[in-house]
C-alpha cells in the first residue's frame, strides 16, 4: 500500500516520470513496514489533499446532511470522480449545523474551520419550514414574510441597531420543506473582519407587519427535531488552489475508448515476427489500476465518499515508431526518431505517462464535525500516451 501512495503523491503533484518496475516492486520492499516510511508517505498524501493533519473526528455516528450526499452524488460517480467538472463554481462545499440550540427562530454557526484565504463565492441558510399546528390550520393567512437578521450586539437597547437584515421573502404558510437564503454579502463582510461565530435570527411577520402566530409558521430547530431536518449554513468557496490540469469529462473519455486503435506501423529495419509485435504489446505503453483504499489507509472514521477510488498509473515501453494508438506528442515521436537513430548520444526513448486527468471528490468530517465536499484536481490518470 506504500508504493501506492508514493505512486499516488507523484501522480498528483505533477510527477510524470514513468515508475519502473524496480521502484514499484523492489525499491521499498525491505522498508515496506517501516513505520517512519509510512508516515512520510501518509503525511505527503495529505498534502496531496491539501490538509496538514488528518481530521480529529470522533466517528461517523453522525449522519452527514441529506443536502450534501444529494449534491456529492449530483457531481461524482460512485469512484468519486467528477462527472461535470464545471458544475461546482468553486471547489469546496461547507455545511454547518446550529451551535445554539435555540428555542427560538436564533442561531449561532462557527465558521472557525474556514480558512481566511477561502474565498466566499455563495452562503445560503437552509431552514426547514414545518406545517402550521393542527389547531390553526384554518388560519384564513395565506402568505408571510420571513425576514433573516445578522445579530450585531444584544447589548443595545435600540433593536434597529443590535441587528442587520441579510434576507427577505415572502412564503406560503400552508407548505413545508427546505428554505434557503441567501446570506452571501454579508457572511463575506463577516469573514473579512475576522469573527468566528455568527449569529442570526429569522423574524415571520404577517402582509401587514404584525407578529406572525408562532403555531402558524414554524421551522426546525437543532434541539427539538429530527437531524435531518437541522438549521444549516452552507458556504461555496474556493481555496484558489485549483491546478492547470489535463482534465476533460468522462463522456470524453468514452468517447476516446470507442475509436479505432491505429495499428503498429512496421519497422523499417525488417519485419517482425507475430510472436514478438504481441509481446511488444503486452509491454507497451497502457494504463493500469492503481486502487486507493481509505480504510487501508486508516481514513475510514472521517470520509464519508468514497470508500477509496482507482487513481491508476502508467506503465509500459514507448517503442520505436510510436503508432497512434500510443497518443504521442509531436515532441515524442521527433525524440523516439533520434533515439532509433542514434542521432544525439543520451536521449532515451518517451516516457508512458498520463495525457489525461480527471478530479475527484471526497465528502468527509472536519474537525469541528462540518461536513465538506472538495474537490481536487489531476487524481486520477484517464488515459496513457508517450510523451
Amino acid at each position: 500500500m506504500i508504493s501506492a501512495v508514493l505512486v499516488l503523491c507523484a501522480l498528483a503533484s505533477g510527477c510524470w516520470g514513468r515508475p519502473t518496475l524496480g521502484y514499484l516492486d523492489n525499491g521499498f520492499a525491505e522498508e515496506n513496514d517501516s513505520e517512519e516510511v509510512r508516515s512520510e508517505a501518509l503525511k505527503r498524501l495529505l498534502e496531496v489533499f491539501g490538509m496538514g493533519d488528518a481530521p480529529h473526528a470522533r466517528g461517523l455516528h453522525k449522519q452527514p446532511p441529506q443536502y450534501m450526499l444529494d449534491l456529492y452524488n449530483t457531481i461524482a460517480d460512485a469512484d468519486g470522480v467528477t462527472k461535470y467538472p464545471d458544475l461546482l463554481e468553486g471547489n469546496t462545499v461547507r455545511s454547518f449545523f446550529d451551535k445554539l440550540h435555540s428555542e427560538q427562530i436564533q442561531f449561532m454557526f462557527s465558521l472557525s474551520t474556514v480558512a481566511k484565504t477561502e474565498k466566499v463565492l455563495t452562503a445560503e441558510l437552509h431552514l426547514f419550514k414545518l406545517r402550521p399546528q393542527s389547531s390553526v390550520v384554518f388560519s384564513k393567512q395565506h402568505f408571510c414574510q420571513v425576514s433573516v437578521y445578522q445579530l450585531l450586539d444584544n447589548s443595545k437597547l435600540n433593536i434597529s441597531q443590535s441587528r442587520k437584515l441579510l434576507s427577505s421573502r415572502l412564503l406560503p404558510v400552508h407548505t413545508t420543506g427546505w428554505e434557503v437564503f441567501s446570506i452571501t454579502h454579508a457572511v463575506r463582510s463577516w469573514m473579512a473582519e475576522e469573527g468566528s461565530n455568527l449569529e442570526l435570527m429569522v423574524v415571520v411577520r404577517t402582509l401587514g407587519g404584525s407578529q406572525m402566530d408562532a403555531k402558524l409558521v414554524r421551522f426546525a430547530s437543532g434541539r427539538s427535531h429530527h437531524q435531518s431536518k437541522q438549521p444549516m449554513l452552507v458556504l461555496f468557496t474556493d481555496d484558489g488552489k485549483r491546478e492547470a490540469s489535463l482534465e476533460h469529462t468522462l463522456q470524453d473519455l468514452d468517447k476516446d475508448s470507442a475509436l479505432p486503435s491505429v495499428p503498429h506501423v512496421q519497422s523499417p529495419a525488417g519485419a517482425r515476427s507475430a510472436r514478438s509485435l504481441g509481446d511488444e504489446d503486452s509491454l507497451a505503453c497502457k494504463r493500469q489500476p492503481l486502487y486507493v483504499d481509505f480504510e487501508e489507509i486508516g481514513w475510514s472514521n472521517w470520509i464519508v465518499s468514497p470508500r477509496g477510488y482507482n487513481a491508476y498509473h502508467c506503465k509500459g515501453s514507448c517503442p520505436f515508431p510510436l503508432g497512434q494508438n500510443m497518443r504521442p506528442t509531436n515532441h515524442a515521436t521527433v525524440q523516439s526518431i533520434i533515439n532509433a537513430l542514434k542521432l544525439t548520444k543520451g536521449v532515451n526513448t518517451p516516457c508512458c505517462v498520463p495525457d489525461k486527468l480527471f478530479s475527484i471528490n471526497l465528502l468527509y468530517f472536519d474537525d469541528d464535525e462540518n461536513v465538506v465536499l472538495k474537490q481536487y484536481d489531476n487524481m486520477v490518470a484517464g488515459s496513457c500516451g508517450c510523451h
